[in-house]
Parts: C-alpha cells; sequence; structure tokens
C-alpha cells in the first residue's frame, strides 16, 4: 500500500474538528432562535406595567434579556428590565437569570468534544 500524502492526512484530521465547529455553531444559532422566540411570546405575560416584580420574575427577565438581543437589533423595541420591581431581590434574580442564561448558551460552545469508544 502507498502512504497517504501528507495534505490528505491534514485535511482528514481537520474535517472532524470542522464538524464539530459546525455543529456548535449550528446548536448556538438554534438555541438562539428558540430564546427569541420564547423571549417574544413571555415578554407580554411577564412584563405587564400593573405587576411589582420580585426575585422570581427577576430570574425569568434575566433568562430572557439575552434573547432580546436579535429583536433589538431588528428595530423592535422589547422590554429587558422591569421598571416596576421590588429592588434588591429583583435585581439578585436578574443577575442569576442573565448568568443562568450564559451558561447555558455559552457553555455549551466549550464542552469538550465526546470520545469515542473503539
Amino acid at each position: 500500500m502507498a502512504a497517504s500524502p501528507p495534505d490528505q492526512i491534514a485535511a482528514s484530521a481537520t474535517f472532524p474538528k470542522a464538524r464539530r465547529i459546525g455543529a456548535k455553531i449550528a446548536f448556538l444559532v438554534l438555541l438562539g432562535l428558540l430564546l427569541g422566540f420564547g423571549q417574544d411570546w413571555m415578554a407580554s405575560r411577564y412584563y405587564g406595567s400593573e405587576r411589582v416584580a420580585g426575585f422570581r420574575l427577576g430570574v425569568i427577565h434575566g433568562v430572557l434579556m439575552p434573547a432580546a438581543l436579535p429583536a433589538l437589533l431588528m428595530g423592535k423595541d422589547v422590554a429587558i428590565y422591569a421598571r416596576a420591581n421590588e429592588g434588591r431581590p429583583y435585581k439578585i434574580g436578574y443577575i442569576l437569570g442573565i448568568n443562568l442564561c450564559g451558561t447555558l448558551f455559552f457553555g455549551v460552545a466549550f464542552l469538550p468534544p465526546p470520545t469515542r469508544r473503539k
């Protein structure tokens, strides 16, 4: 058998890496779309002016806040923070929600690739 040229070996070794990166990008785009649709659906239910937001709504608003970016970039004015809130409990929940969403969204990008069993 003839040996494979070095260029062919390098190309075959980088294809799985490129495929993993492409899969992660596709997953992040899909997750972003789902969060965007979720934010649009939930905004009318959880950003009412008659509500005084507490810790629980702070967490929900914090999770929804990054999902508002696509709508904001497209020119739609969406709420990302409740003006009528309880103060510190709402703000703590809001920050916790942002961190939970960031962990979910960006944590997937930094997961190590699965190991293959032989």
